[in-house]
C-alpha cells in the first residue's frame, strides 16, 4: 500500500507539469480551477476506485464546469453555487438550521433559494452519486461525480458565502474574479497538490457547512487585505494590459496579485487544496455507504453519446429569469 501512494504522489506532482493539467484558461474559477480542482480529486482515491477514475479523468476534468454552463439556462441553478450566509444575521451559523427541511420551516424555501443553497445543494448530489454508485450507472456517477465537485470547490471560496460577493457593497467591485481568477492564473502552477488520501466523511451535510463555515471566516481578510493595500498603491500600478486573443484587455497586475497573494498568506492555494480532499472525500464515501461496488465491472462500459455531448436532464426547465438574485460578476 506504502509502494502505491508513493507512486501515486509521484504521478500527482509530475501532473502539474504535464497532460494531466488542464489547458490554461483565462475565465474564472468556474473553469480553471474547477477543472484543475476535480482531476487531482482522482488521485486521492483508493485503489479501488482509482483506476475507473483515471479512465474517466477527461470526462470528470471537462465536465467539472457544466453547473456553470447551466446557470443562465436552468432555473434554480445560480442558487446551488453560493450562500449569503451572513444574510442572516452576525450569529447565522447557530441560528440557520442544518437540515433542509428544518430550514425551510423556519425561513421559507423561497428565502433560502433567493440568499443560496450549496451546503444542502452538495448533500443532495452526494445522495444523488450514492444511489448511482447502487445502481452502477456508469453515465450518473460520472455525471454527479463532476457536478459535486463543483459545488464542493465553489463552496470553499470565501466570496460565495456573502451578500457582498464582488465588493460592490465596500467599492471594490472586482475582486470575485480577482481572487478566483486572475490569483490562480498567475500563481496555480506552484501550488502544491498533493492532499493525502480521501477521508470518510461522517455526515456530508455537516462537512458541507463547515466548509462555508471556514471559507466565510476568510471574508474579513479577503476584502480587508485587499483594502488596505489598494490604499498603498496607485491604478497604474494595480491594472496592467495583456492581450488575450485579438483583444487588449485590462488586468490585475502581476506585482498587485503578488503582493494580494502574499498579504493572505498563499489562502487561494489553501482553500483550492482543501477542495481537492473534500472531492475526493465525498466522492469515496459515496462509493462506501453505496456498499463498495466493483467499479472495474464498469470500465467495460461506454460512456453515452449523449452524456459526452451535454450535461443529463436535471429535471428543471428554462426560464426567462433564471440567474435571480445571486452572484454575477
Amino acid at each position: 500500500m506504502k509502494t502505491y501512494y508513493h507512486f501515486v504522489r509521484i504521478v500527482l506532482l509530475t501532473a502539474t507539469l504535464s497532460i494531466l493539467l488542464p489547458e490554461r484558461s483565462v475565465y474564472s474559477w468556474g473553469f480553471y480551477g474547477h477543472k484543475r480542482i476535480n482531476r487531482m480529486a482522482v488521485f486521492t482515491l483508493p485503489p479501488e476506485m482509482i483506476g475507473f477514475y483515471k479512465q474517466h479523468i477527461e470526462f470528470i476534468t471537462n465536465h467539472a464546469v457544466d453547473p456553470d454552463s447551466r446557470r443562465n439556462m436552468v432555473e434554480g441553478e445560480a442558487a446551488r453555487h453560493y450562500i449569503d450566509i451572513d444574510h442572516y444575521g452576525p450569529h447565522a451559523f447557530d441560528s440557520v438550521p442544518v437540515f433542509w427541511k428544518q430550514a425551510v420551516l423556519k425561513y421559507t424555501e423561497d428565502t433560502l433559494r433567493a440568499y443560496g443553497i450549496i451546503p444542502w445543494q452538495i448533500e443532495k448530489h452526494y445522495y444523488k452519486l450514492l444511489e448511482a454508485f447502487k445502481e452502477e450507472n456508469l453515465d450518473l456517477i460520472l455525471h454527479y461525480s463532476a457536478d459535486l465537485g463543483h459545488y464542493v470547490a465553489d463552496a470553499h471560496v470565501p466570496l460565495h458565502t456573502t451578500e457582498n460577493y464582488n465588493g460592490q457593497l465596500t467599492n471594490q467591485k472586482g475582486i470575485h474574479g480577482f481572487w478566483e481568477s486572475r490569483i490562480p492564473e498567475l500563481k496555480a502552477e506552484g501550488y502544491d497538490y498533493f492532499v493525502g488520501r480521501a477521508s470518510y466523511i461522517e455526515s456530508p451535510i455537516k462537512a458541507a457547512w463547515r466548509v462555508v463555515k471556514d471559507s466565510h471566516s476568510a471574508v474579513d481578510s479577503v476584502l480587508g487585505f485587499e483594502a488596505a493595500l489598494n490604499q498603498q498603491v496607485s491604478p497604474d500600478q494595480k491594472y496592467s494590459y495583456e492581450t488575450r486573443g485579438s483583444t487588449m484587455v485590462r488586468v490585475y497586475s502581476e506585482t498587485y496579485t503578488t503582493r494580494f497573494d502574499h498579504m493572505i498568506e498563499g489562502q487561494v492555494e489553501r482553500r483550492m487544496r482543501a477542495a481537492i480532499h473534500m472531492v475526493g472525500s465525498i466522492w469515496y464515501t459515496a462509493w462506501v455507504n453505496a456498499g463498495q461496488p466493483d467499479l472495474a465491472k464498469l470500465g467495460q462500459k461506454q460512456v453515452s453519446d449523449s452524456l459526452n455531448r451535454e450535461p443529463v436532464n436535471t429535471g428543471s426547465t428554462p426560464s426567462q429569469n433564471t440567474v435571480g438574485k445571486g452572484h454575477e460578476d
